[in-house]
């Protein structure tokens, strides 16, 4: 091909925009990118352009402008909380610490030539690329759910639009109705979720259809905070609330959204309104970047990298990295040890010994919380637990209003460790 001065000057700035635009200690500024805006990659995004303080440029990738926390939507449900109390805005991510937060879907990541594709048709460049994308559900692990459904028998495990929509159905429920939940099987966000989420629909019942009835269908032999669940539902909503579990066909659960009915080991049940919460996966994205082993993204403890590749690290409830759960302060933690090891590989500055905590705070009824929690260590194998705590039956009425008082603490210090 023959060139003059304009092909010459075309063909120059062609082969710039398809290089690598930065490269880990080498030439020019490097590149974070960030998928995924919640707990873990919104706390990752702001420690990363926090403490570089302009030597990393940080774009995070999150397709919704306000982000409802997960975290407390339960007590939307029971009526402690409003819609607007776990919204948050990402504008001061990128005012107040320079991030370039792009509101759209990534839909793609090509790990050789290290970009992330977006639904707009847009691509962006990075040196090292963080997931932190939440879960997806695996289809068809609820006989006659699927996606399709979900208004109709919500899952209300994305807050936000499914949350007001569950809010919606129990309002609705005629008097002395029923209210049924599919619980999910292990591992899945949030281990006291599910619970919390009946103790928050038996507070709204008691007061406002105090004949209504709640069923759960439970795969699991047991749960978390299982003793002080139970202990609150018999001391708060005594003989309103029925769990069934594997031994009496918990695990043998289908359902038909269409007669509103849950059929559990062959008992055929009609329903006013029916949650379901399908077994997890991994947020699509770890899956496109191939860095799942189909179902979590295994990860190096000491780092959060994943293990198919050095430079794309996955965070919270889609990274399968050993003892900790898939929660919000789980993924918070496991962010600023990721910050603080990607900001060492890109800058050369210090990088300290990974230490991990959490702490997952439910409410059983008005002032009655209780909490379970753990540190952690990095070791070569996984995130291993070092020590943990649980609340005890039995607490006085002062110590469980205080443990309520403190998760509140924890909601504005995480949140404003999230978005600043």
């Amino acid at each position: 091909m023959k060139l003059n001065r304009r092909s010459f000057v075309g063909a120059i700035a062609a082969s710039t925009l398809a290089a690598p635009m930065v490269r880990a200690g080498g030439h020019g500024t490097p590149r974070v990118v960030v998928v995924g805006g919640g707990a873990g990659g919104a706390t990752a995004a702001r420690y990363i352009a926090k403490d570089s303080k302009g030597a990393i440029d940080v774009t995070l990738i999150e397709p919704t402008r306000t982000y409802y926390t997960c975290f407390f939507s339960n007590l939307y449900l029971g009526g402690f909380k409003q819609m607007d109390d776990l919204g948050h805005s990402y504008g001061n991510l990128a005012s107040a610490y320079g991030i370039n937060v792009v509101h759209d879907w990534a839909v793609g990541v090509d790990r050789d030539a290290k970009t992330v594709t977006l639904a707009g048709g847009g691509t962006v460049p990075y040196d090292k690329l963080i997931l932190s994308p939440g879960i997806d559900f695996v289809d068809g692990s609820v006989p006659g759910w699927d996606l399709s459904s979900q208004n109709a028998m919500p899952h209300a495990y994305k807050a936000g639009s499914q949350t007001e929509l569950l809010k919606a159905q129990l309002m609705a429920m005629p008097e002395g109705g029923v209210y049924a939940m599919v619980a999910p099987p292990n591992p899945y966000r949030c281990p006291p979720g599910p619970y919390e989420r009946v103790s928050m629909v038996a507070h709204y019942l008691k007061q406002n259809n105090p004949t209504a009835k709640i069923l759960i269908a439970d795969p699991k032999p047991k749960f978390s905070k299982q003793g002080l669940f139970e202990e609150g539902w018999e001391k708060h909503y005594g003989g309103m609330i029925e769990r069934i579990g594997p031994d009496f066909g918990g695990e043998n659960t289908s359902v038909d959204p269409a007669a509103m009915t849950v059929d559990i080991d062959g008992d055929v049940n009609k329903v006013d309104v029916c949650n379901v919460i399908p077994a997890m996966k991994a947020g699509r994205i770890a899956e496109i970047a191939g860095v799942t082993d189909g179902n979590w993204a295994p990860v190096n403890a000491v780092d959060m990298s994943t293990k198919a590749d050095p430079d794309v690290y996955v965070l919270g409830d889609a990274s399968q990295q050993g003892d900790m759960p898939k929660s919000g302060f789980s993924a918070n933690s496991q962010a600023k040890v990721c910050a603080n090891a990607v900001r060492g590989a890109l800058t050369d500055s210090r990088v300290f010994p990974a230490k991990f905590s959490n702490t997952c705070w439910s409410l059983i009824d008005t002032n009655d919380g209780v909490k379970v929690g753990a540190t952690y260590e990095a070791t070569d194998e996984k995130i291993a637990k070092v020590d943990g705590f649980v609340s005890q039956t039995g607490e006085s009425a002062e110590l469980r209003k205080a443990t309520y008082e403190e998760s509140e603490g924890w909601y504005s210090g995480i949140t404003a460790d999230m978005f600043g």
